[in-house]
This record gives structure tokens, C-alpha cells and sequence, in this order.
């Protein structure tokens, strides 16, 4: 059953311009270290980088209203992670009060299951979030 849904369209550009800004500040208050790592495998181009950040922006705040709290409520930024499961399919993984939020939200014999679809076509990058409770071990 669907328990959560989320989305978010941004403009690269802006996020470009925060990270041109604010640098290491912004992208350490605001990506996880899995997160950064993965923009850095990516820079082929500078473009590339800002697009991979600009869509795990997007990610976290398709999550964060799929989670109905937004960045508030001890929600915050880096307890929202993009991660990619075995065969590569986008998902997120909660920590701290995102986890708090998402476990509450949850009915007793179910487990959580959080769909993820990003993409970007510049200068925009959208996430979709859907967060479902399934019975336990069928996730």
C-alpha cells in the first residue's frame, strides 16, 4: 500500500550557483559522503557533476514530502540518501529522523519500500518519490 508520495522539479542551474557559492559548505550540509562520491565519479564534465548533485537535491525533496514533514520536524537533509541497489535501481536510505519519521509512519507486520525515479534534461532534474508499506519480507 502506498503510504507516501513525493516529487520535485529544480533548475541545475541554481544548484550550480550554490555550489559556485557556498562550495564544500553546501555540499557537506547537504549530501551524504556515498553522495559525493558518486557526483565525483562523474566528472567528465563540471556539468555532469552539478546535474548528479542537482538530482539528489530534487531526490531529498521528493522524500521529504513523500515522508509529509518536508525539511523540518527533525528531518534534515543528510539523513536522506540516494543509493543504488544491486542492478542499479535508484532508492534512498533514511537515517536519523527521516528513519524516525518513515518507521512511524509504517503498520505493525509491514516493511518500508522507497521507489526512487530522478532524471534530468538541462537545465532541469525531477525526482519522484513513492514510499509503500509491503508485508514483511517481500520488499
Amino acid at each position: 500500500m502506498i503510504i507516501g508520495i513525493g516529487s520535485d522539479l529544480i533548475d541545475i542551474r541554481r544548484v550550480a550557483k550554490v555550489i559556485e557559492r557556498h562550495g564544500d559548505r553546501f555540499l557537506d550540509r547537504i549530501f551524504t559522503d556515498a553522495e559525493r562520491a558518486r557526483a565525483q565519479r562523474r566528472a567528465k564534465s563540471e556539468k555532469m557533476v552539478v546535474a548528479t548533485y542537482a538530482k539528489r537535491f530534487a531526490a531529498k525533496e521528493a522524500c521529504s514530502k513523500a515522508l509529509g514533514t518536508g525539511i523540518r520536524r527533525g528531518v534534515w537533509w543528510r539523513d536522506m540518501g540516494v543509493v543504488n541497489l544491486p542492478g542499479g535501481r535508484p532508492s534512498m536510505t533514511l537515517t536519523g529522523g527521516a528513519l524516525k519519521r518513515l518507521e512511524a509512519m509504517i503498520p505493525e507486520g509491514f516493511e518500508a519500500r522507497i521507489d526512487l525515479s530522478i532524471t534530468d534534461d538541462w537545465p532541469l532534474a525531477q525526482a519522484f518519490v513513492i514510499i509503500s508499506a509491503v508485508t514483511l519480507g517481500k520488499a
